[in-house]
């Protein structure tokens, strides 16, 4: 279903249960999206959600945002949740984002020395309509780029705390 796929790995301070913790709270996961930045153009992306705050197999969160006048909007269903292991989350419906189409994404997380093995991976879509050639250009390094952010942002949020 889902063409292209990236993943990324970083070891983190944390034990899986401290670790899964930290990333089960989705607006701290997805920070780097709410942050004007290059990758987001500029803009951001403000969420919503159920009662049940992604925390739960079924959850609906909603993120919304606009860019050069244009409506950015995704609702993702959270599909897997195994507390200290893995979570994932898919969207549903059309999405409508510029470079990047439907899409699967999680985490894992593996116990590993005194810390935690984490990968984060996206498996993804292009775009459909006008924008299937900016996905073509821009939808591999977009996805990079949030795996890393996720990744690599959970590291630094516990390094920081030692």
């Amino acid at each position: 279903m889902y063409p292209h796929h990236f993943e990324s790995v970083a070891k983190v301070a944390a034990s899986p249960d401290e670790l899964f913790a930290y990333l089960d709270d989705q607006e701290r996961l997805s920070a780097h999206m709410m942050k004007s930045s290059p990758m987001m153009a500029g803009t951001t992306m403000e969420f919503e959600f159920d009662e049940r705050r992604g925390r739960a197999v079924g959850s609906r969160i909603g993120l919304s945002g606009k860019l050069f006048g244009l409506a950015l909007e995704v609702v993702e269903v959270v599909t897997e949740r195994d507390p200290p292991r893995a979570k994932a989350w898919e969207t549903i419906g059309k999405p409508r984002l510029l470079v990047i189409g439907q899409y699967r994404m999680g985490f894992e997380i593996q116990p590993e020395g005194n810390g935690s093995r984490l990968l984060v991976f996206i498996d993804y879509g292009e775009p459909s309509g006008g924008w299937r050639f900016a996905g073509k250009l821009l939808g591999g390094l977009y996805a990079r780029w949030c795996a890393r952010s996720m990744a690599h942002g959970a590291a630094k949020y516990f390094e920081r705390r030692r």
